[in-house]
């Protein structure tokens, strides 16, 4: 394959069978951008301009594909921020034309005074679920939550693909 982004067969990029860490990467970014591949693309293309030369054993998968796919496919933020929280779901899940219902008006300090982002998490998972997507966390080093979202029926590959790539993931109703 050449690594031009030029060259780059949106098609069939890899071979079904080809396991590299760069194919690993291009089928997470399919799984959280479902029906966008034009946005996987592009996150793709980034992602590879971001790791540049690494090695596969330098590169932090989950870090790197947050970083050039936040507030489009992915969120990263503070565990206390929960306005932020709340925009950036209502932002992923915009894509899909998807509402959630927070029980309450996230636009209102009052009502961030009386939940935490575990309850906000757990809200936000049961909302998509009827919808066919499923919230997804996964494991950070600091005080803040990160994740994104997929189709509910590809909970299984992200499973196996997030263990392939050593991205530690739980469900978004498993925030506490």
């Amino acid at each position: 394959m050449n690594s031009s982004d030029d060259d780059f067969d949106t098609d069939h990029p890899f071979d079904e069978d080809d396991t590299s860490l760069e194919a690993q990467v291009w089928q997470l970014l399919l799984l959280i951008n479902p029906g966008d591949d034009d946005a996987a693309l592009q996150q793709f293309a980034a992602y590879r301009d971001a790791v540049g030369d690494m090695h596969d054993d330098e590169v932090d998968v989950a870090q790197v594909v947050g970083q050039v796919a936040d507030w489009r496919a992915t969120f990263h933020v503070d565990a206390e921020d929960t306005h932020a929280l709340v925009q950036a779901i209502d932002e992923l899940g915009a894509r899909w034309n998807l509402a959630i219902d927070w029980n309450g008006d996230p636009d209102d300090d009052d009502f961030h005074a009386h939940v935490d982002a575990e309850e906000l998490l757990a809200i936000a998972y049961d909302n998509l679920a009827p919808h066919g997507y499923t919230l997804w966390l996964r494991d950070t080093d600091d005080e803040s939550f990160a994740g994104w979202m997929t189709l509910s029926r590809d909970v299984e590959p992200m499973r196996e693909l997030a263990r392939e790539l050593g991205v530690h993931l739980r469900l978004g109703s498993e925030a506490g």
